[in-house]
């Protein structure tokens, strides 16, 4: 017997797909009858009661959610996400909710030990949900109370070995796409880079000292799995430098409509009757730089105007593939809008090479010069999209020590004049009078 109507809820799952609201019901069931005989150590009616607010808040058209104070473990200043409710005597087991969030592992692989493992933890210390995963990318833990927050921080890190993720005005976890231990398109270990940036980075993890939040988003390949280049201040997507590999042979199969090669290597099969498949609709006309040519059977990519989309692999996966050149690129700025709208990524550095051998020591480079003049002329709650906005990507292109290239250019500028400083003009503004007299005579 449920302990509050939801009626406003109980619609959620009249739909097609698989809603929050079922999983809730069905954990608030299991804390109820608790046939494993846990010793639950926050109120076992928790589940119910939160389905009993959020029933209310969609009621009231508000939240009835506050932040009521920092709260957190000893040490670190973000990992923890204080939740409380304002209507703490109508819902007592959801009084305080609080919000932990858990490192997940590079590309997230996980063996079944360890979830059974977290699992039990949170079902004896917090509520039993989990959020598998958040945006940032971390295991998310959903409600527990205040005591039990250094119970639980302290086995993860003592009999688990693993680590909260980031909160607040800090770098948040980074995350990044399986990469090369499963995807074939991956230009570089993206698990060994999220890797190396988790622990060279640990104490910016932990300790909020920035203007507002970081995020890192490692991408494998131009085909960005995690979204990087749309919702990390800095995303490092994969890429490659040469020639794209053709198999000539394998491009007539795919022109020749051969059964073994289906477009897209079959991802549209069933859905419906797409027709015979055309090469130069679907592949040469959505070429955004236009590119490739295909004439006497022989296909041609124009490499020099190729932006690596990748859109052509992927409809001819078997006759297309990356260069060997590869490394990645380095893009900056992207965010929710927050305060100035929505940011794509803005390019900053078109290639590098990702060497694990020199601890990434190109890529700390920037990372770091880029921190340095955030840290040092950031607003607070400004991300670095939004001062990248303020003082112009000139001045990013500075800190970095990084030059122009025409890849850094978005559109071409609108204002005729064009202002130097004094240490870019050869020999500053003074002139030596005498010798300028000596070309320019009276």
């Amino acid at each position: 017997m449920a302990k509050h109507e939801t009626p406003l809820l109980d619609q959620l799952e009249s739909g097609p797909w698989p809603s929050f609201v079922s999983d809730l019901k069905q954990q608030a069931e299991v804390r109820a009858k608790n046939e494993a005989g846990v010793e639950f150590q926050i109120p076992t009616e928790c589940v119910d009661d939160l389905l009993g607010v959020v029933e209310l808040s969609y009621k009231h058209g508000r939240t009835h959610w506050k932040h009521g104070g920092i709260v957190g473990v000893f040490g670190y200043g973000g990992g923890v996400i204080g939740r409380y409710c304002d209507q703490p005597e109508t819902f007592p087991g959801v009084a305080h909710f609080h919000t932990m969030r858990v490192n997940q592992p590079a590309g997230k692989y996980y063996t079944t030990d360890y979830l059974r493992t977290l699992t039990k933890l949170w079902d004896f210390r917090g509520s039993g949900l989990t959020n598998m995963h958040g945006a940032t990318g971390d295991i998310i833990l959903l409600g527990t109370t205040t005591p039990q927050l250094e119970e639980v921080f302290h086995t993860l890190t003592h009999d688990m070995g693993q680590d909260l993720g980031g909160s607040g005005s800090n770098l948040r976890t980074p995350a990044d796409c399986l990469g090369q231990s499963r995807c074939e398109y991956a230009c570089y270990d993206t698990n060994a880079l999220v890797y190396f940036l988790t622990n060279e980075y640990q104490d910016e993890l932990h300790r909020p000292a920035f203007p507002y939040k970081f995020k890192f988003k490692l991408d494998g390949c131009p085909n960005c799995c995690v979204a990087s280049i749309a919702r990390s201040d800095m995303s490092f997507i994969g890429t490659w430098k040469d020639d794209i590999r053709i198999d000539q042979d394998a491009v007539n199969k795919y022109v020749e409509n051969d059964p073994a090669y289906p477009a897209n290597a079959g991802a549209y099969k069933g859905s419906k009757d797409w027709g015979p498949f055309d090469l130069e609709k679907e592949v040469l006309n959505l070429c955004p730089t236009k590119c490739m040519m295909f004439k006497n059977k022989k296909l041609f990519i124009d490499t020099a105007n190729c932006t690596r989309c990748m859109h052509c692999i992927n409809v001819m996966p078997r006759a297309l593939k990356i260069g060997k050149e590869t490394g990645c690129s380095i893009l900056c700025g992207a965010k929710a809008p927050i305060l100035d709208g929505a940011q794509m990524g803005s390019l900053l550095v078109p290639f590098i090479e990702v060497n694990p051998d020199n601890d990434y020591e190109a890529i700390t480079e920037v990372i770091e010069n880029i921190w340095d003049w955030w840290m040092e002329e950031g607003k607070n709650r400004e991300r670095l999209g939004e001062l990248i906005m303020r003082q112009g990507f000139q001045k990013l292109l500075e800190v970095t020590g990084i030059e122009a290239v025409p890849q850094h250019v978005q559109y071409p500028r609108t204002n005729p004049y064009i202002f130097w400083k004094e240490d870019e003009v050869p020999g500053g503004w003074e002139r030596d009078v005498e010798e300028y007299r000596k070309h320019h005579q009276r």
